[in-house]
């Protein structure tokens, strides 16, 4: 299971990646594995604002639907418009074309509650 360094994680698998006073998300390699097949990705709308651990979109797959939740409060300032028409990027590159949102962050404090790669293997493990 591929889980890079230099990321952070939830414990609903999102992966956060830090871009200056944004972070963007994504669901992990264990998270798209589980779901297999994914066949629709509900992408949330640019300037929705979200609390921590709120749901801001939904993955489909040929085997479940699964709510992608904000790992931190801000607001949305981007959303990959790729997935609606290949929404398949999110089995064959989660860490890459396959993110899902970008978020404002209003607080880099809250970062502190996110795990480590370390942590978020063994979770996984």
């Amino acid at each position: 299971m591929n889980v890079p360094d230099g990321l952070l994680y939830t414990e609903s698998h999102e992966w956060i990646k830090r871009e200056a006073e944004n972070i963007r998300v994504g669901i992990t390699d264990h998270a798209q594995a589980e779901l297999t097949d994914v066949v629709f990705v509900e992408i949330p709308k640019t300037g929705r604002t979200a609390d921590a651990k709120e749901a801001v979109a939904v993955v489909e797959s040929v085997k479940a639907a699964s709510d992608i939740y904000a790992p931190i409060k801000g607001t949305v300032v981007d959303a990959n418009k790729a997935l609606e028409a290949n929404p398949a990027l999110i089995n064959t590159d989660p860490y890459g074309e396959g993110w899902i949102f970008v978020l404002k962050i209003d607080n880099p404090d809250d970062l502190k509650n996110l795990k480590a790669a370390a942590a978020y293997k063994q979770q996984i493990a």
